[in-house]
């Protein structure tokens, strides 16, 4: 079967422009989950020639499903159904857990961790004292195969036994060792990616992305972490649950 034939031809009286009827085709497909996330798309000399129709008007169709979210584009790869993910602000979670309850496959890619002393910043964050140990996580959060986030987390050392003892999910490991965070604060904001940061998820530099800050505090007030996620602006949607006052 064509790809035409699976997700839908053009008309040929329609009086909408080409690329606006190749974009209503694949949406539909999309939002019909004819084309499921993460679904590649061919390439665009391939749709040029199935619906018969230049590269130029395919470049557009497409570019505009890229800007409403439902496509992305991944350097070297090729163009893929979008895999937005919903990040709720009202449920502490881990990254781990947020993937897992979609029916996604969480990993990481590690980057760098260590032990060190706290910086000022951290010690902000974290209520420290100047000097005090802190154990340090860099890594590239995945969700299948897709890039997902950049993630940079501090710990207290005395949350954890080691640095090996963080696996796929630090919270786990928190909880392991009794200092999983009962509450946190956390912040959104809007933000570009830097080159590094672009290379790393497979987006393009300056694209737009959240960055949300998060610390997690244990029954006691203790913070128990300090963490920067850097998450991919076409793949997360952020949700809050909000009640009107009584």
């Amino acid at each position: 079967m064509s790809f035409s034939d699976r997700v839908g031809r053009l008309e040929a009286d329609d009086a909408l422009p080409l690329y606006m009827q190749l974009q209503r085709v694949l949406r539909s497909a999309i939002q019909s989950r004819v084309l499921s996330q993460d679904a590649a798309i061919p390439p665009e000399r391939e749709l040029a020639e199935e619906y018969a129709v230049s590269r130029i008007t395919v470049r557009k169709a497409l570019s505009g499903l890229v800007d409403e979210g439902l496509l992305s584009r991944r350097r070297g790869a090729g163009t893929f159904v979008a895999s937005r993910v919903e990040k709720s602000f009202s449920k502490l979670s881990s990254f781990s857990e947020d993937m897992l309850s979609r029916g996604r496959r969480p990993h990481s890619v590690w980057v760098n961790r260590s032990l060190g002393a706290v910086t000022p910043e951290e010690s902000l964050s974290l209520g420290l004292s100047p000097g005090a140990a802190v154990y340090r996580f860099h890594r590239v959060r995945y969700a299948d195969d897709a890039p997902m986030a950049l993630e940079y987390a501090t710990v207290p050392a005395y949350c954890l036994p080691s640095l090996e003892a963080v696996g796929d999910s630090l919270y786990e490991a928190l909880e392991k060792a009794g200092y999983r965070p009962v509450r946190a604060l956390q912040r959104l904001r809007a933000i570009v990616f830097t080159k590094s940061q672009a290379e790393a998820l497979a987006v393009s530099p300056r694209d737009a992305g959240l960055l949300i800050e998060r610390r997690g505090f244990l029954s006691d007030g203790r913070a128990a972490e300090f963490s920067q996620s850097y998450y991919r602006g076409d793949a997360y949607d952020v949700v809050a649950e909000l009640s009107g006052a009584p």
